[in-house]
């Protein structure tokens, strides 16, 4: 077999090349706290998608910064007791999808809660000096600037934060809730069950977000990951602040969140992926200490792994 990257052997023992900082479990939990304080003004809208055994809410809560984050929200109707809950979370600069594309776990029961990350392709604000999409650029963004300033440390709490508002609802069994997603909704199924620790299940494909100078150094930092390369030229072009760079990039590194999750995990791997290399992955998965299993696509990249959202949705339909 042709390889992009480590043998599968040595990628389940890789344990990462990004260094993590020395005050990251500080970092977060202060986070986690800022969070935790805010009121966080849920609204709840109806949506008039036509359904029989569906009700649909356009959901949005203010996160760290002021910023409104916009999800979409369904339930079945006339619920007799609390249901399992399952949150999503998209690709890098998209949104959270169509509505009729979350209605077959409605039908087997469940809330289905699904996010617009901050300034991508959807509803949600990036409050970061101007009202509407950034799109972009979201790694390096606060890069420059204190790591409590760093964009994705938000994208990060409101994850944390939207699950914490879901596991509240009166109609959702907070012992069993789901998350999942791929590639940036990878990494942040990730970095919500570990901020999220009541999370009972996590189902990451290919997971963005992770191990920044392993794909550096594989000299990867195209496509997804370009912006690093766009910030070194730009802003660092004789690399002299290489090491604090990537040090800073360790706050929002999910390898480094990895050992506090306590959800069981099931994680989807292609191993020719070029976008978030394989050893990335695993640099995170590596670190779960949590049950776990990851599922090898040998042949495939970063693209649909045939038969694993049917998986996922046994995966997480078991709750």
């Amino acid at each position: 077999m042709p390889l992009v990257d480590l043998p599968l052997a040595e990628l389940e023992q890789y344990q990462g090349r990004n260094p993590r900082p020395e005050d990251f479990d500080e970092f977060w939990d202060a986070g986690l706290a800022e969070m935790r304080a805010l009121d966080p003004k849920v609204e709840l809208k109806e949506h008039s998608l036509a359904q029989s055994f569906a009700e649909c809410f356009e959901l949005r809560f203010t996160g760290v910064g002021g910023a409104r984050v916009f999800a979409k929200l369904l339930r079945p109707k006339n619920l007799q007791a609390p249901a399992p809950a399952v949150i999503g979370f998209h690709g890098y600069s998209m949104h959270s999808g169509e509505w009729a594309d979350k209605l077959n776990y409605v039908a087997n029961g469940f809330v289905v809660v699904h996010m617009d990350c901050r300034g991508q392709g959807g509803k949600s604000e990036d409050v970061g000096g101007i009202v509407g999409t950034t799109l972009n650029g979201h790694i390096i963004r606060g890069l420059d600037d204190k790591p409590e300033k760093m964009l994705y440390r938000h994208i990060f709490l409101d994850c944390a934060q939207l699950a914490g508002i879901v596991m509240d609802m009166p109609e959702v069994d907070m012992s069993r809730v789901g998350v999942m997603g791929g590639s940036q909704g990878g990494g942040l199924t990730i970095a919500c069950a570990a901020l999220e620790p009541r999370i009972a299940k996590a189902a990451p494909t290919f997971p963005f977000l992770s191990d920044y100078q392993r794909v550096w150094e594989m000299d990867l930092a195209t496509n997804a990951y370009a912006e690093l390369k766009t910030f070194f030229r730009n802003h660092d072009p004789r690399h002299e602040r290489k090491a604090q760079i990537f040090r800073q990039l360790g706050y929002i590194d999910i390898q480094h969140l990895a050992p506090r999750i306590q959800a069981e995990v099931m994680m989807g791997v292609g191993l020719m992926d070029t976008i978030c290399p394989p050893s990335t992955q695993f640099a995170a998965f590596n670190k779960i200490n949590s049950k776990k299993r990851h599922v090898i696509y040998p042949d495939f990249g970063h693209e649909g792994l045939p038969g694993f959202n049917d998986m996922v949705y046994e995966f997480i339909g078991s709750l």
